[in-house]
């Protein structure tokens, strides 16, 4: 079912959809954000792993 799911014309489909729906003007903001909150998540992930932080080097 899921197989030939991200195809390069699904992903085309998908980019024009959200062109038509947000705006070029809107896309960068969108992605950028997408971006930010990703990367939070991942260093959130490593501080949970018994990483330590700065605050515990200095305490």
């Amino acid at each position: 079912m899921f197989e030939n799911l991200l195809q390069p014309t699904h992903l085309i489909l998908v980019l024009g959809i959200a062109m038509i729906f947000l705006g070029p003007k809107k896309l960068p903001e969108l992605g950028r954000g997408l971006g930010e909150s990703i990367r939070g998540f991942r260093d959130a992930m490593r501080h949970d792993h018994g990483e330590p932080t700065d605050e515990k080097k200095n305490a």
